[in-house]
Formats: structure tokens, sequence, C-alpha cells
């Protein structure tokens, strides 16, 4: 017996392909998301199963053998999608998911609604890369009205398999800067790296935290082949950056202001942050069994710091000043 807007009870889907990862409260994303989101993917004509029958996408998510059947003739609703999707086809096209009081997907509880967002682009559902980030973005156009998203969480074979979250820090947030430098570059490098710690900060912190210290260090390579600078390969990131103030004439004379002595002396303290944060809770290294789960405040601490120093340190060299010394 349903009651108000909870769906029929379900079983989700085994481990490996169940798209959530956190408990929230049903019907946070309204109604009118749901309609204009369906709307949208009707429009764009997606093939909401993929390569995988209708029945067998559904079966990922519901347990259909105990679901009712809308067809007396038939028992339950893998029976019932059977006889009017795969033999005789006289149902509303394969839009009828949306609008299947059984599914209730207009007004479930957001996790039901979410797992079946996720389970869209899942790589066994869809192989076409450009189309499962193609049908992503309208996903994520749409819940971000209603504060979520749909990102990677892990990869199979090479492939995301993606979750759903609660936008705590919007997309983009803080990170706008770090993206000028990668279109001045035209690196793809350093786009990857920031769309790795957008997408991980929350869901993978050590990965963010780890991309955030590749991230300076790409940041000061590029610098470095810029002024011509020959690298060994063995250098670490504090080694990295004082080469790169060096390289860009951003010293610490003696003759220098007390408190531009003090700002750009904590250069090397942030510097040293970020990769003892790398190296104690980042990806990169085997951590202890033990090791404590680095949280995404933390981890967008590191973010944050990266990019700071990142856009800092590109900023002056493309400015090109003189040695500091007053």
């Amino acid at each position: 017996m349903r009651n108000g807007n909870r769906s029929p009870r379900r079983r989700f889907p085994p481990e490996g392909t169940r798209g959530y990862t956190t408990r929230m409260e049903p019907n946070a994303i309204s109604e009118v998301t749901r309609r204009n989101l369906f709307d949208e993917l009707r429009l764009e004509r997606v093939d909401w199963s993929g390569r995988l029958s209708e029945r067998d996408f559904l079966a990922r998510l519901y347990d259909l053998n105990s679901m009712p059947s809308h067809d007396h003739r038939v028992s339950n609703m893998a029976a019932d999608i059977a006889q009017h999707r795969e033999r005789n086809d006289d149902w509303d096209g394969p839009d009828w998911v949306y609008n299947d009081s059984r599914l209730d997907l207009l007004r479930c509880a957001d996790e039901g609604f979410l797992n079946f967002l996720c389970q869209i682009i899942h790589p066994i559902v869809r192989s076409d890369e450009k189309d499962v980030q193609r049908v992503a973005k309208i996903f994520n156009r749409h819940l971000a009205a209603d504060g979520f998203e749909i990102v990677p969480q892990t990869y199979v074979s090479g492939r995301p398999i993606f979750v759903a979250r609660a936008r705590l820090h919007p997309i983009g947030y803080g990170t706008t800067p770090a993206k000028k430098i990668a279109d001045d570059l035209s690196s793809e490098h350093i786009t990857a790296q920031i769309n790795r710690m957008e997408s991980s900060a929350v869901s993978d912190p050590a990965l963010a935290i780890g991309t955030a210290k590749e991230f300076v260090e790409t940041v000061c390579k590029g610098i470095l082949a810029e002024r011509g600078v020959t690298l060994s390969g063995s250098e670490d990131i504090p080694k990295l950056v004082g080469m790169t103030r060096e390289a860009i004439n951003l010293t610490v004379q003696k003759r220098t202001d007390e408190t531009l002595r003090k700002t750009l002396s904590s250069l090397a303290t942030l510097t040293h942050g970020i990769a003892e944060l790398r190296g104690q809770l980042g990806s990169g290294h085997g951590p202890h069994p033990k090791a404590p789960k680095p949280t995404p405040e933390v981890a967008w601490l590191a973010v944050r710091s990266a990019i700071a120093l990142g856009v800092f340190l590109y900023e002056t060299h493309r400015a090109n000043p003189p040695a500091i010394d007053f």
C-alpha cells in the first residue's frame, strides 16, 4: 500500500550497479525538474535503455517479477513489458516508462529517481563515451535547479560509474581561475585535472588531494618550460615551486617590505602543506591501512590552495615582473 509520495517497495541494484551513495530525504527533486528533464530526453531522442532491452534495464533497478501487471493476462510487470513492448509494441513507445504508475518516476523518492538516471549512463547500458557525456550534461543542467548533480565516482574498464550527490560546492566554484590557465595553454591535461578535482572532492577526497598537487606541478613545469629551464625529472613539488619562483624573479630580497616578505614566504608553507596532505591523505602512495580518510572539506582546502598557488605563479609569470627588490 502506498503512502503519500513514497514509491512501492523495490529491490535496488546489486553492488557495482547502484548509482547512488548518500541517503537523502524523498522529493527534494521537484516534479517540475523531473518533467523538464524527461521532456528534454524525449526531444533529444535519448534511448533510456541503451543497448539493453527495456526489461533487462529495469531489472537492474527493480524486482519486476514482484511488481503488478496492468494486463490481467500476465502475472507481473516483467511479463507485462514482454507482452506489450517486445511482442506487440502497443504501448506509447519508449516514453511509457516516464509515466508508469508502478515506477512513479515523477514522484518517487529521490533515491529511486537518481538511480534510474545513473543507470541510463552506466557503461553496461551505454558504450559511446560522447553519448554518455551528452546525456550526463542534460541531467546536470536540470538537477542543478534543486541542488543535485551526477558525477563519476569510480571506473570499470576505463569507463565511469556515475553517482548522484547533493551539490555542496557548485560546479566551477573556486576553479574558474584555473580554467583560464588551461584555456591559455590549450592544455587538455590541466583541464582534465580541474575536472577531476571538481568531481572527486566529495566522492573521492583522496583523489582530489592528489590531483591538487599534480595541478601545481603541471603549472610549474609549464612555466619553467616557457622560461627555458631544464628539469631532471626528479624534482619534488617544493623544488619545482622554488625553481619557478626563481625563474619568474619572485624572490625575497633583504630590503623587501616585511609584509610582502611574509606573504611570499607563505608560498613555501603552502607548498609544503599541499605536499604533506597528498602524502598523508591523498592518492599516489599506498596509505597505511588505518590512515584516516580525508573529508570533502579537507579536499577542497587542498584544491583551493593549489589553485591559488598555481594561478598566482602563472599570472606572475605572464606579467613577467622584475625582481622584487625595494
